[in-house]
């Protein structure tokens, strides 16, 4: 996806501005009716989803959250964002897991700042952003440890993990291409089956 300044949304201070704050952003995005990512300055339109990534991100977040029920992890969907200080970056993931208690960004309560695990329903207008740099940005947080990258038109998740925390650069990669196998996600020692992620899908 190419990040490109939208045009100023109806609720700007300013018809004219180009480059936003974080707080004319958080204040434009609480009563917007469509979600926006905020990039250093510009405000992006998130494109809709589909009938397709709606039911395979709710089938993930589903099977997590009963999966950690009585553990210390907590399972979030898109409705939460996070944000990444060293980017000045605001996003919303489809599905995200925390260890522990959130940490909120400030005094704000809808802006989550560790992530653990991070999952992406890849779509055509955002496959080559969810790749690139939007796992670059989200690298930079130190809870972050483990991403998920689930295509919605075959079974097909790739899974980067890092097993040291304390370095940023030694990610490993896998890849899961049959439904029945599992994905052993390291940072919440559960196993998710393909076959979960894609119950009710038909290729």
């Amino acid at each position: 996806m190419v990040l490109a300044q939208t045009n100023p949304p109806t609720l700007a201070p300013d018809a004219t501005t180009t480059h936003f704050t974080p707080d004319e952003y958080r204040a434009i995005e609480e009563t917007a009716e469509e979600r926006h990512e905020y990039c250093n300055g510009e405000i992006i339109t998130m494109p809709g989803g589909s009938p397709v990534h709606s039911r395979i991100t709710v089938d993930i977040t589903a099977f997590l959250n009963l999966a950690l029920r009585g553990t210390n992890f907590q399972t979030y969907n898109g409705d939460l964002r996070i944000w990444i200080p060293n980017f000045n970056h605001g996003t919303y993931p489809d599905i995200m897991v925390i260890d522990g208690e959130p940490e909120f960004n400030g005094n704000r309560t809808d802006e989550i700042l560790n992530p653990l695990l991070i999952v992406e329903v890849l779509s055509p207008s955002t496959e080559a952003y969810d790749r690139g740099e939007k796992f670059r940005k989200y690298r930079s947080l130190p809870s972050f440890c483990e991403y998920l990258l689930v295509s919605q038109t075959e079974p097909y998740v790739e899974q980067y993990y890092n097993r040291d925390q304390k370095s940023s650069d030694r990610w490993e990669w896998q890849v899961y291409d049959h439904i029945d196998r599992s994905i052993v996600l390291h940072s919440l020692n559960v196993e998710l089956p393909m076959s979960e992620i894609y119950r009710r899908i038909k290729f």
